[in-house]
C-alpha cells in the first residue's frame, strides 16, 4: 500500500487502532518536513478524534507489522503500562541470510547506541544494556533461514543486532542495510506478526496475527 494517506487498519474502535505497518514507513514523525509522513500522522488523518501523541510502542522504519495506538490519553496510559509490565505478547518472523544450524535458543547480548554512527547499535558487555530474545527455526528456504523471534526485552534494533552479531546467530536479516547487505529502505525481511494485549477499556483479550508477505 503506497498511497501516502492510507494505512492497513486491522482493528479500530473509539479507544484504540491496530495497524499493519508497511516496511519503509516511519512509526512516528522524524526531524524535518520530509520525515513527517508516518503511522501517527496517517492515523490522525483517518481518525480526527485521535490525540496528539497516540504512540505506545514503535517499529523500526524498515520493519513491517502490527502496531497498536491509543486514541485517548487513558488508552495510551493503560497500554504503555502493559508494555512496561511486559504483559504484552509479541512475536516476529524473519528471513535470515544463510543457514542457521540450531533449531532454537535464547540470545542474551548487551548493546548500546554508537553515538558516532546513529542509529547503529554496538555490542558492549560493559556499558550496554542487556537484550533477551528467544528464537525458533521455522525452516530453510532457498539457502536462507526463516525464524520466529519472541523478544523478552524491547531494545532498539534488538532483533537485528541479535541476528547479525557473531555472539548472536551470526546471520543478518535479509535486506538489513545497517547490519547486513541491504541497500535501501523497504527491503528488511522482519515482520511483527503477532500482538496480544488487554483492551484498555473493556479489558478483553485482544489478539492479532498477520503473516508476512515475504
Amino acid at each position: 500500500m503506497n498511497d501516502s494517506t492510507l494505512l492497513d487498519i486491522v482493528y479500530s474502535d473509539n479507544k484504540i487502532v491496530v495497524v499493519n505497518k508497511p516496511s519503509g514507513l516511519l512509526s512516528v514523525p522524524g526531524k524535518g518536513p520530509e520525515n513527517q509522513d508516518c503511522v501517527v500522522t496517517r492515523v490522525q488523518a483517518m481518525f480526527p478524534e485521535c490525540r496528539k501523541f497516540p504512540t505506545v510502542h514503535r517499529l523500526d522504519m524498515d520493519t513491517s507489522g502490527l502496531l497498536v495506538l491509543g486514541l485517548t490519553a487513558r488508552a495510551v496510559s493503560d497500554l504503555m503500562e502493559q508494555f512496561r509490565q511486559r504483559q504484552v505478547k509479541k512475536r516476529y518472523e524473519a528471513l535470515l541470510e544463510g543457514v542457521v544450524e540450531e533449531d532454537e535458543g535464547v540470545i542474551e547480548l548487551a548493546f548500546r547506541l554508537d553515538p558516532e554512527n546513529r542509529p547503529y547499535q554496538i555490542y558492549d558487555p560493559v556499558q550496554g544494556k542487556p537484550g533477551i530474545t528467544h528464537w525458533r527455526k521455522i525452516g530453510i528456504e532457498n539457502g536462507n533461514t526463516r525464524v520466529e523471534f519472541t523478544p523478552h526485552t524491547g531494545r532498539t534494533h534488538q532483533l537485528r543486532v541479535h541476528s547479525a552479531h557473531p555472539k548472536g546467530l551470526g546471520h543478518p536479516i535479509i535486506g538489513d542495510r545497517l547490519y547486513g547487505s541491504g541497500t535501501g529502505p523497504g527491503q528488511l525481511k522482519l515482520h511483527a506478526r503477532y500482538l496480544c494485549f488487554e483492551h484498555p477499556k473493556t479489558k478483553e483479550k485482544m489478539e492479532f496475527d498477520i503473516p508476512p508477505t515475504f
